[in-house]
């Protein structure tokens, strides 16, 4: 029984074109997924699904397993990415053997480490049927984030509770998803994210950036060499 590493990467990108296989810090962004993937000693094997030749190419010479280039169905900013993840993983078990895990890894979330990954997975019990990681919100829906409220402009605030909220502290903790790595057992797959029973891998802020804009690499590209500072010391 494989646990497998899947990696979704499309071509296009709206905010910064090629970004996938953008250079950072001499190496095209995907592969430091790869290579994390690659390393870490629970992962057996690495797939990424892909709609462009280009990523495919990267990806095989990182070391990853491209079976296929996405079909079309599957393709475009508007696809959503469960479904990209059930064909690959149906074609795994199909084609290469039975997986009994699955670790999504995005490639635009670079800063995780393996132990952010060992921690879903061992979260990933028998009484649970995915895992997702977060970081601590900045913004807290108790206490000042709003919502209109009917027709007149007025706004009130998102959630209540019976007593007024007058300081985050007060508030109950809550938590932004980083999409950095979804963990499914195989059989829990098909539930999605919202549909089972749901834990949560709490990161830090700093390892929680997803790269969206020209200035998320460059903010990724300082903290990853701060990084590396800290680790020649």
């Amino acid at each position: 029984m494989l646990t497998i590493a899947t990696i979704c990467a499309r071509g296009g990108s709206q905010g910064v074109p090629g970004k996938n296989i953008r250079p950072l810090l001499g190496q095209p962004l995907i592969v430091h997924t790869i290579q994390q993937a690659i390393s870490h000693l629970e992962i057996d094997r690495v797939f990424v699904s892909t709609d462009s030749v280009d990523i495919a190419a990267v990806a095989r010479s990182a070391g990853a397993e491209v079976p296929f280039i996405r079909p079309s169905e599957l393709s475009g900013h508007s696809a959503p990415k469960h479904p990209v993840i059930e064909h690959l993983v149906d074609w795994v078990a199909e084609h290469v053997g039975p997986v009994s895990r699955i670790v999504d890894l995005d490639p635009t979330s670079p800063l995780r480490n393996a132990s952010d990954i060992s921690a879903c997975l061992d979260l990933l019990d028998a009484n649970t049927d995915v895992v997702i990681t977060g970081y601590e919100a900045e913004k807290n829906p108790y206490f000042n984030m709003v919502e209109l409220s009917g027709d007149h402009g007025c706004v009130q605030v998102v959630k209540t509770l019976p007593a007024d909220v007058t300081s985050r502290q007060q508030a109950p903790r809550v938590y932004a998803m980083n999409a950095s790595i979804y963990c499914w057992h195989y059989h829990s797959l098909a539930l999605g994210l919202w549909q089972g029973r749901a834990r949560l891998h709490v990161m830090p802020r700093v390892r929680s950036v997803d790269i969206d804009e020209l200035i998320d690499f460059q903010l990724v590209e300082l903290l990853m060499r701060q990084q590396q500072q800290e680790l020649n010391r």
